[in-house]
């Protein structure tokens, strides 16, 4: 396998910037998931990795090895679309064969490899099947497969599982978490549901407007994002907005003003705000917690009531404010619209973001992390 180094990487279409200035190592077999709004550049630079657009200006390497100029035939990459792509006349077994074909690999070897790569992807009993007689999800397979016999060093997924079902889309999830465990390959994979890439990578790439605003370990995003937008992206649903004023800051702490002119002190970096500023509180809806114990409580009226089973996502709007916050409540609690609700929040949960939209980054440390 090997290892994939962005160098300030850059692509332009007639001098409009698409990405810019992309810096970004991949280490060999990790897992790592591109992942942003429409537009912001995430197929562009796996494209970019594949040979399939050329790079305006930077560095690609693989394995060490400078690969700007080669095609993609010589990267060692291959790639799995969004789209199966596979010939209807053929049967499984001759679409996974027919790119080793056309490079004239031994028949031995390939069948060999067909017959390797079917038993990991339980693809062996179909072998002889068209694709007209497949499943959504096991055409993937075959389209993954198809890939896998060309043996690369590096694996791209252009939005795999946009084109299946719910339930074929968690399915082939685990496949692919599984058959990652499986070959230690490196993996890069791109997708705009930040689920997929919480559940898969072990390493995530928020993307905006085609520049990266943060890199890091699922959770380590989820919890610590170091800016407004990584905050509102990663997480379903999204985290609650809420401007404040500071009262007071220093190194240790920053002391907010709360709705009602009741004061609440977050432990975050506060050296770079000061008394008057305006920042944005920010609350995730599964952080909220029964009003005993909680350091700040919101009321108001409950606006709609999504019962979801194991828990109820309340849309409440806030009494004396012109605002809206998802809360996630119990499951087992009566609710409906129209009704008065009250739901608190305590201070080491909260995120707070400076006018630019940077963090304040957070003293608490959590245990899962941190332990």
């Amino acid at each position: 396998m090997a290892s994939v180094t962005l160098r300030n990487i850059c692509k332009s279409y007639e001098g409009v910037p698409i990405t810019c200035g992309i810096d970004l190592d991949i280490a060999d077999g990790e897992f790592v998931v591109f992942v942003g709004p429409s537009g912001c550049g995430k197929s562009t630079l796996l494209r970019l990795i594949a040979g399939l657009e050329d790079i305006t200006d930077g560095e690609l390497q693989i394995d060490g090895e400078r690969v700007n100029e080669l095609p993609p035939m010589d990267r060692s990459v291959g790639m799995v679309f969004q789209s199966y792509a596979l010939y209807p006349h053929m049967s499984v077994a001759e679409n996974m064969a027919f790119g080793l074909k056309l490079a004239k690999v031994d028949k031995s070897e390939i069948h060999q490899r067909v017959e390797s790569v079917a038993k990991i992807l339980q693809l062996d009993q179909l072998l002889e099947r068209k694709p007209k007689d497949l499943s959504g999800g096991q055409r993937q397979r075959v389209a993954i497969g198809r890939t896998m016999v060309r043996e690369p060093k590096v694996f791209l997924f252009d939005e795999p599982l946009s084109n299946l079902d719910a339930f074929l889309r968690v399915q082939m999830r685990i496949e692919i978490s599984r058959l990652h465990q499986r070959l230690k390959a490196t993996m890069i994979y791109v997708t705009h549901d930040q689920v997929e890439a919480m559940t898969l990578a072990d390493k995530i790439v928020v993307l905006n407007a085609g520049r990266i605003a943060q890199v890091g370990p699922p959770l380590e995003l989820y919890h610590y994002p170091q800016n407004q937008f990584v905050a509102g992206f990663i997480g379903s649903p999204q985290m609650n907005f809420l401007p404040v004023r500071v009262l007071r800051a220093d190194a240790q702490a920053v002391e907010v003003e709360m709705p009602g002119g009741s004061a609440m002190r977050v432990a975050v970096d506060g050296s770079q705000v000061s008394a008057g500023d305006a920042l944005t509180l920010g609350v995730r809806p599964e952080h909220f917690v029964d009003v005993e114990g909680a350091d700040f409580v919101f009321h108001g009226q409950i606006a709609v009531a999504e019962r979801l089973g194991d828990h109820n996502l309340l849309h409440l709007d806030l009494e004396g404010l012109e605002a809206t916050m998802t809360v996630c409540s119990d499951g087992n609690r009566r609710v409906a619209a129209g009704q008065s609700h009250s739901a608190g929040i305590v201070a080491s949960k909260c995120h707070l973001f400076r006018a630019d939209g940077e963090a304040c980054a957070r003293h608490y440390r959590e245990p899962a992390l941190h332990g």
